[in-house]
This record gives structure tokens, C-alpha cells and sequence, in this order.
């Protein structure tokens, strides 16, 4: 029986060096350059970020998600989760460790399906961090159904030819290609017609027409793009993975990526009660420490045991990972780990904003922006609704109805089944009496 909740001495030294390194290198990048991650390098940023990188690699914690064959190191995904807790902390870190999303999941599904030629073109580059990618899948009329879909592609001699709309297309401002889902063949089923191309975005049609931000930025400096494409035309090896594939490769990277944000989830919601913590220890009011008000403890309290049941969930679906290399034999727990996620990120941040008073609503503190992002976080890769609808369809298929008028747990029949059953011994011991 092999149960057993420690990391290997080795692999925690690592993760013990990341945590000082994120804390001491890394955290501080979220603030002489904020939300720039996918932003180019210049000159200036360069310098301060490329050593950075460099002493990642020669820590041998570059890429860790994918393979030594692909750059990586092969630890795999429990690995992978325990590192990812570090990285969550900071919006710069999974850039300088080589894991930002979505180029992970779009270097997954590449890697897996795409030529040698593709390969050289788009994943190196990918690889080095020395390019970003965007996923175009969403669009505007369709939301979470895919089978909605009107982005169309043709074939016209030796090429195809795109047409249509696509929204949310994360980081396409600054993305030198992009992964575009469309039709390609109407008259049969959404999940045979669909096809993904490699589309670098400066090739003529590709039209941002506005980026879309989130609440609080300006109006039309997002990084969530609108994009019209309009007549683009891609040669034939642009596509990915064979005509019709695209719902085999979108569930590789989906998976993939739905876990990837629970494990960055997880250090999110541990520098919420880190926060919280130090406020109670720090605040007096009416005579004692916040810490000291029982509403206060409640808030830590409820905050501490879902993390950790969350934390270990999430844990054991990336073990379950490394040990079935199958994402749809461990969909229903990848589903469960999405559906949890919003909620235990809202649930911390907020107490920790409670906590802060008016000091946690403001932009100076980041907690209002947890409780965003975990808004964003119920909807991204799929609502929570309709991961919910796969759980328990998922957990329905491990049961069976009963024909009998009663339930099989009824308990006057549990008790004429009992005595059936030891109806000899009980006979018996009457007998004796």
C-alpha cells in the first residue's frame, strides 16, 4: 500500500529555491512592468528578464510540462502542480519558468500533432519564449458551444480560406500566430467538420478589430481580441493535425489547460489568506486584534480547510494524469477541479477584502482583482455549468436506477433482507433460548 503526502527530498529542494526566487526576483517584475507578461521584450525588460530565464533553465526548471525530447524536463503534471502553486503568486512568473498560458497549451497540442516543419516554424520559438501564440476558437454568437460555430475554411487549389469571426482571442495583440478552429466541412457532424489551421496573424485578412478588456481597463486595451477573418488564406500544411481533428486536438489542450489554471489557482488563493493573516495580526479594533473576533477566525478558518481540500483535489487529478496519460479518462475530475476553482478563489479573496475593510476595495491592494479574475475563471475554457452537466453525467454512468418500487436503501426492506439472510442463525439461536 503506497500512500504517501511528502515530496521527494530532491524535487522539494527545487521547488524550495523557486519559492525563494519567485518571491525575490519574480514578484517584483509584477510591478516595474505590470501586465506586460505578453508583451515583446524591449531593450530595458530584456536585460532584467532573459538572466532570469537563463537561471531557470540551469536550474532545471524550464518548461517543465512538457518532455525532455520537447525541451522540457518530464516531470509531469503532479510535479508540474506543485511548482505551478509558486508560480500562481505572480503574474511574471510562469513567463520566466516558460509555462504562461496559453503558449503551454498551444505548445501541448503542437507538439502532439503538428509536422516537423511546424514544429521548427512555431514551437521552438515557443519553446525559447521568444514568441507568443494566441488560441482562436470563441465566437461572439456561439459562447461555450462549439458545435455553433460559423468560421468557415475552403479549399481553393493549394490553399484554404478563412472567413468568419472570432472573440476573446487572448493575447492575439501581441501574438506572432495564432490557432484558428473552423469548419471545414458543413454537411457532416460539428465534431468531424472542424479543422485547425496555424495562422500567423500578419498574414493579409487576419483584422483585430478592437481588443476587448476587462472591467476596470480601458475600452479597447484589452488583450481579448475581436478578430474578423476575411478572406485569409493559409497553404495547405498550415493545417494542424489533419482535416477534421479539431475536437481531438481543442479536448488535448483544454485538458491540459483547465488543470494548469486550478494549480495557479491554488497561490492565488494562498497570498489571499497570507494577506488576511497579516491583516488580522496587524489591525486593533474595539479593544483587541482582528484575530482576536471570532468572525475574523471564521473567515480564516473557512479559508484555510477550502484551500487544502481544493489544493489535494487538485493534487490527486494530477497524479491521476501522470499515471493514465489519458485527459478523457480523468475528464471528470479535470471538470470537477474547474467547477471548485472560481469558487474557492472568490470565497478567500473576498473574507481577505472583508478583512482589509475599505483598504481591500481599492487599487492598492490586488484582492478586488482575485475576485475578478475568478469571475473570469468561471467562464474561461468552458462555464461552470456545463463542466457541472459533465461531472455528473460523468458520475451518473457509475450507477443504476432500481425497477423495484423502493429504493434499494429502503430501510424496512434492508431489514427483511437482513434477517433472510441470517435466517438460519437466527433460527437457531431462538432455538437455544
Amino acid at each position: 500500500m503506497a500512500w504517501d503526502f511528502e515530496t521527494d527530498p530532491e524535487y522539494q529542494k527545487k521547488l524550495d529555491w523557486a519559492d525563494e526566487f519567485v518571491r525575490e526576483e519574480v514578484e517584483p517584475l509584477d510591478y516595474v512592468f505590470p501586465h506586460m507578461q505578453f508583451t515583446p521584450l524591449d531593450d530595458s525588460a530584456r536585460k532584467i528578464i532573459d538572466p532570469l530565464k537563463d537561471e531557470v533553465r540551469r536550474q532545471g526548471l524550464w518548461a517543465t510540462h512538457l518532455g525532455p525530447e520537447l525541451g522540457g524536463q518530464g516531470f509531469g503534471q503532479l510535479k508540474l502542480a506543485l511548482l505551478n502553486e509558486i508560480l500562481g503568486r505572480s503574474q511574471w512568473a510562469s513567463n520566466v519558468f516558460g509555462t504562461q498560458a496559453p503558449d503551454t497549451g498551444n505548445a501541448e497540442i503542437i507538439a502532439h500533432y503538428g509536422t516537423p516543419e511546424q514544429k521548427a516554424k512555431y514551437l521552438q520559438p515557443l519553446l525559447d519564449g521568444e514568441m507568443f501564440s494566441s488560441y482562436s476558437m470563441t465566437e461572439p454568437h456561439a459562447g461555450a458551444d462549439p458545435t455553433m460555430f460559423k468560421t468557415r475554411a475552403f479549399k481553393d487549389g493549394d490553399e484554404w480560406v478563412i472567413n468568419g469571426w472570432k472573440y476573446f482571442s487572448s493575447n492575439a495583440k501581441t501574438a506572432s500566430f495564432l490557432i484558428v478552429m473552423v469548419v471545414t466541412n458543413p454537411d457532416v457532424s460539428p465534431y468531424k467538420g472542424m479543422s485547425m489551421f496555424l495562422v500567423p496573424t500578419d498574414t493579409p485578412g487576419v483584422n483585430i478589430v478592437r481588443n476587448v478588456g476587462l472591467s476596470g481597463e480601458r475600452l479597447n486595451e484589452g488583450s481579448h481580441a475581436l478578430i474578423h477573418y476575411e478572406d485569409v488564406r493559409v497553404p495547405e500544411d498550415a493545417l494542424l493535425g489533419g482535416e477534421g481533428q479539431a475536437f481531438v486536438i481543442a479536448q488535448t489542450r483544454l485538458g491540459g489547460g483547465r488543470i494548469h489554471h486550478a494549480m495557479r489557482t491554488i497561490g492565488m488563493a494562498q497570498k489571499a489568506i497570507d494577506m488576511m493573516c497579516e491583516r488580522a495580526l496587524s489591525r486593533e479594533t474595539q479593544g483587541s486584534l482582528l484575530a482576536d473576533k471570532q468572525f475574523v477566525q471564521g473567515y480564516i478558518a473557512d479559508s484555510y480547510a477550502q484551500l487544502v481540500q481544493f489544493r489535494l483535489f487538485v493534487l490527486y487529478t494530477a497524479w491521476e494524469i501522470d499515471k493514465y496519460n489519458d485527459y478523457k479518462r480523468v475528464r471528470k475530475d479535470i471538470a470537477t477541479a474547474k467547477v471548485v476553482m472560481p469558487t474557492v478563489l472568490h470565497d478567500i479573496a473576498w473574507r481577505a477584502m472583508q478583512v482589509h475593510g475599505a483598504l481591500g476595495t481599492t487599487n492598492e491592494m490586488p484582492l478586488f482583482g482575485m475576485i475578478h479574475g475568478a469571475a473570469v475563471m468561471g467562464l474561461a475554457d468552458g462555464p461552470t455549468e456545463v463542466h457541472k452537466v459533465t461531472v455528473a453525467r460523468q458520475v451518473l454512468r457509475d450507477y443504476r436506477g432500481t425497477d423495484a418500487m423502493w429504493p434499494t436503501a429502503w430501510i424496512p426492506g434492508k431489514i427483511d433482507a437482513a434477517k433472510a439472510k441470517f435466517a438460519d442463525l437466527l433460527e437457531l439461536e431462538v432455538g437455544n433460548l
